[in-house]
């Protein structure tokens, strides 16, 4: 059986295939610590589960229109406007099964065969597989540690050429945590209008920022040019623990969601509609339950990033926002391990998960190899025995 090109060329998503591997050993009875997704631990709101419950009820999950309920269309250009400042109508907004599909029909929707979308690395691994899925090429750009990971402008001009379609912008960033500041986006904002750029900008982990020296700000807002050309794209995952319910949404020019709607409705059609319902109620439910999960992962990265930093031959920035330590692990290179010498953090990750129980992902998936990517969305209890792990190998071996 022969499958096609595309389907061979594209990689499977390396934080469910390691989630996938835990799970499984687990089920073997080792007791794997995962510290490789991006699950917060917490259970979905009272208030949002009341609101699914009522919809089943009701008897409300009948096919919507593809890009959603009214109320809740009505409700995201509510809350993007108290939140950014930004007007935007409900025609301009899509209701997606997650993020990862808001991106999907962006992509689809705005670039063509061989087009150019210019991506910076450490890069969230759908952003690459996604550009090749549509016939794009991806263009990486290799942001620097000691830069705090983060395009420049004198980057962006290196790489442009005429068949540049997009850029990717995503603050802050997964795997880094690198939140953007006004000026910098301003810088990028600039470039993406005067080269005619499509701006697709992430912001999924927009209320995840544990300093109150930051603040986040969406690239869409630095004017009405920028505004025109940006596709914002985000999620209810995280912010509101829905990871099981699957609801994201896109937020653009009416054109782009007009090309996007019709996409979706080849591909899945409407979210289904429980889920939109419960949304709803997250969104008119106030930022109340947001304030204290993000109190809570603020003291788990604080903790992990002090432990990590304790630990010989480690070392990462500590992040501003969103749900992942990037830690660097290149000083163990040349050493040796489980009889593995050590080239990259897919060697590291290797040798935790099989002989230390500890799941992380290898940096190479994220395009930076000398890294390995740690979650604090897991419980305390998980990060403090997951640790406690990685700590062990490192005293054991080197």
């Amino acid at each position: 059986m022969i499958l096609s090109e595309r389907a061979t060329q594209v990689r499977t998503s390396a934080s469910l295939k390691v989630t996938a591997k835990a799970e499984k050993m687990n089920m073997s009875g080792y007791n794997v610590i995962n510290l490789g997704t991006g699950e917060v631990n917490f259970k979905t709101p009272e208030h949002i589960t009341a609101a699914a419950v009522e919809a089943i009820e009701k008897d409300l999950p009948k096919y919507t229109a593809v890009e959603g309920i009214p109320e809740l269309r009505e409700a995201v250009c509510g809350k993007i406007y108290a939140d950014r400042g930004l007007v935007y109508e409900p025609d301009e907004v899509v209701v997606t099964n997650g993020a990862k599909q808001a991106l999907m029909n962006t992509i689809f929707a705005v670039v063509g065969q061989s087009d150019e979308v210019i991506i910076s690395a450490p890069y969230w691994q759908s952003y690459v597989e996604v550009v090749l899925l549509a016939g794009g090429v991806p263009v990486i750009v290799y942001t620097r540690e000691e830069k705090g990971f983060k395009l420049t402008l004198e980057e962006l001009n290196r790489v442009y050429t005429d068949k540049t379609k997009a850029i990717i912008i995503n603050s802050p960033n997964n795997p880094t945590g690198a939140l953007y500041t006004e000026k910098e986006l301003k810088a990028i904002a600039d470039f993406a209008t005067e080269k005619d750029l499509i701006a697709i900008s992430d912001e999924v982990y927009d209320k995840m920022i544990y300093s109150q020296k930051h603040k986040f700000i969406s690239i869409a807002s630095l004017g009405e040019e920028i505004k025109k050309r940006t596709v914002i794209v985000n999620s209810f995952s995280k912010t509101y623990s829905m990871t099981p319910w699957r609801v994201g949404c896109s937020i653009a020019d009416k054109k782009i969601s007009k090309a996007m709607t019709k996409i979706q409705s080849h591909c899945t059609s409407n979210v289904n509609v429980v889920s939109q319902y419960a949304a709803l109620a997250a969104l008119k439910g106030g930022d109340g339950c947001i304030d204290g999960l993000v109190n809570e992962l603020k003291r788990r990265r604080d903790y992990m990033s002090q432990r990590i930093s304790d630990i010989p031959y480690l070392r990462s920035l500590r992040p501003v926002g969103g749900l992942y330590i990037l830690v660097n692990i290149s000083r163990l290179y040349g050493r040796e391990a489980d009889g593995i010498t050590i080239k990259s953090g897919k060697d590291i990750a290797q040798i935790l998960l099989s002989k230390y129980n500890v799941a992380v992902v290898s940096g190479d998936v994220f395009g930076c190899q000398d890294y390995i990517r740690l979650s604090f969305a897991a419980s305390m209890e998980s990060i403090i025995v997951g640790v406690n792990r990685i700590e062990k190998f490192i005293k054991q071996n080197f």
